[in-house]
């Protein structure tokens, strides 16, 4: 049995030890905002914070987040009026919208460690997700534009 925390509620998890994160906040938790992607932590679709770290939940085993606090899209604010949402809404980010919350997920590790990224910031953080549709010139306006939200609040 283990127990995690997801978006400030407590979980008691019973699952073998290495079932991946990603499969125990969607199919157990029952959160569907991260997505499966490659399955090799490749790709950032299902990038969520483990204490305040971003981190692919493909690859984390349970064992290794038992009695931690983990953030997924759904937890990143309550009515999708955090700085990166608001933003990728102003900027027309998402197409497909499939890589999106691991996109945010990994632009809001950024902001919190860097509160005004250059292109070279945003490039080297973003770096390892990936997105089908090409909308890298969007996420980093939408990072930008987020940045500038959050010196406003």
């Amino acid at each position: 049995m283990y127990k995690i925390t997801i978006n400030n509620i407590t979980h008691d998890i019973d699952a073998p030890a290495d079932m991946p994160l990603l499969w125990v906040i969607r199919d157990i938790v029952k959160l569907k905002g991260t997505k499966y992607g490659c399955g090799k932590a490749l790709c950032g679709a299902c990038t969520v914070h483990i204490d305040g770290k971003a981190v692919r939940s493909c690859s984390i085993p349970i064992s290794a987040a038992n009695n931690q606090k983990i953030t997924t899209i759904e937890g990143l604010s309550k009515n999708n009026n955090h700085p990166l949402q608001i933003a990728w809404r102003k900027e027309n980010v998402p197409q497909c919208g499939y890589c999106q919350s691991g996109q945010i997920m990994s632009a809001a590790a950024l902001l919190e460690s860097n509160k005004n990224p250059n292109d070279t910031d945003i490039d080297n953080a973003m770096s390892g997700n990936l997105c089908r549709c090409g909308t890298y010139l969007r996420i980093r306006k939408a990072i930008k534009t987020a940045a500038k939200i959050g010196e406003q609040s």
